[in-house]
């Protein structure tokens, strides 16, 4: 079986070769071959990458329902359908930076702490490449790690967190570092920018009150699902860029954002989200903002009838993976 590559369009200039693109799917059919991301050449496959794609195939941190280990396979299954232009971008990402798959990071299932420093490691090396980070989770533990990485090289960052949860909590059974607790780790360690913290999405019951004033408390703002629905992605949009401004920004979304309508596969589902399409509106809606990594994690495929979630998760991961490439292409 031949596997042709193809290269999205990009003349060399000399100092560097035109990125290597995904397998053309007018030759090879996009249900044969490697299920890397988007069809795109391995990380081992080019000089180097601009955009990593890298999975973390861990949810030891989960408290509900397990499964989400195998959630950045099914990304990578459902990427087999993504396309090499974007219209809602009007931008062919594939084209304008190098995009690698750069396999998965292999964390110890069974011990937490030991997981999450080698997350920690393995993204930095990445990183030190001068690479940005698209993570396919796994729970939403391996954000901890993920923005102790990033917030090496860029200094503390801006966070987006599109959840359903706040994942502010502090511990569960005794437990610090679990999926719903990375960020309050993350502000007592000094990773965050408290200036620029936001919650979009967030719905359902709580433990009490005092889980939204401990929030505050810790510098985010929250925007509802409800209220994405009343004021519209424009709005939002809008108001997100404005609080995040010019700082290095870090997009971490919890597929359980969506309804489960939309996101059946994962392990804490609740009533009332946000559509797929007001997610990926808002998403495309952060142009011009600096966004130097992202993750997408909790998508559980033995939940996710038709591949609903997948399918949503691989596009939200497309939308980000875009936003990065027309940054690096512009020289930001």
């Amino acid at each position: 079986m031949t596997s042709d590559d193809t290269s999205t369009g990009r003349a060399g200039d000399g100092a560097r070769p035109a990125p290597r693109g995904p397998v053309d799917s007018s030759r090879v059919p996009r249900f044969a071959g490697p299920a890397t991301f988007a069809r795109l050449p391995r990380l081992d496959e080019t000089p180097g990458a601009d955009v990593a794609v890298v999975g973390v195939p861990f949810d030891t941190g989960v408290s509900y329902r397990p499964g989400a280990r195998f959630g950045g396979n099914a990304i990578r299954e459902a990427s087999r359908l993504l396309r090499p232009y974007n219209p809602a971008q009007d931008a062919s990402p594939f084209a304008l930076a190098q995009v690698a798959d750069a396999g998965d990071i292999a964390a110890n299932p069974f011990r937490i702490e030991e997981a999450v420093e080698t997350v920690e490691q393995a993204a930095g090396e990445l990183l030190d490449t001068g690479a940005r980070l698209m993570t396919l989770g796994g729970d939403h533990t391996i954000a901890l790690p993920l923005l102790r990485a990033v917030a090496r090289r860029h200094g503390p960052v801006a966070l987006l967190h599109f959840d359903a949860h706040l994942d502010t909590w502090d511990t569960y059974f005794g437990a610090a570092y679990t999926h719903g607790t990375p960020f309050r780790r993350a502000v007592e360690e000094g990773v965050l920018d408290t200036s620029a913290l936001s919650h979009v999405g967030t719905r359902g019951p709580l433990y009490g009150k005092s889980d939204l004033s401990d929030d505050a408390k810790m510098g985010f703002g929250i925007v509802t699902s409800a209220d994405v629905m009343r004021r519209g992605v424009d709005e939002v949009a809008d108001q997100l860029r404005q609080r995040i401004g010019d700082r290095p920004l870090y997009v971490s979304v919890d597929i359980d954002v969506l309804d489960p309508a939309h996101a059946p596969g994962t392990g804490t589902p609740e009533a009332g989200g946000m559509t797929s399409r007001e997610l990926l509106e808002i998403l495309r809606g952060l142009a011009g903002c600096r966004l130097v990594s992202a993750d997408v994690v909790e998508v559980a495929p033995a939940y996710d009838h038709a591949e609903i979630t997948a399918v949503a998760a691989s596009h939200t991961a497309y939308e980000l993976t875009t936003l990065m490439c027309r940054q690096t292409a512009e020289g930001r």
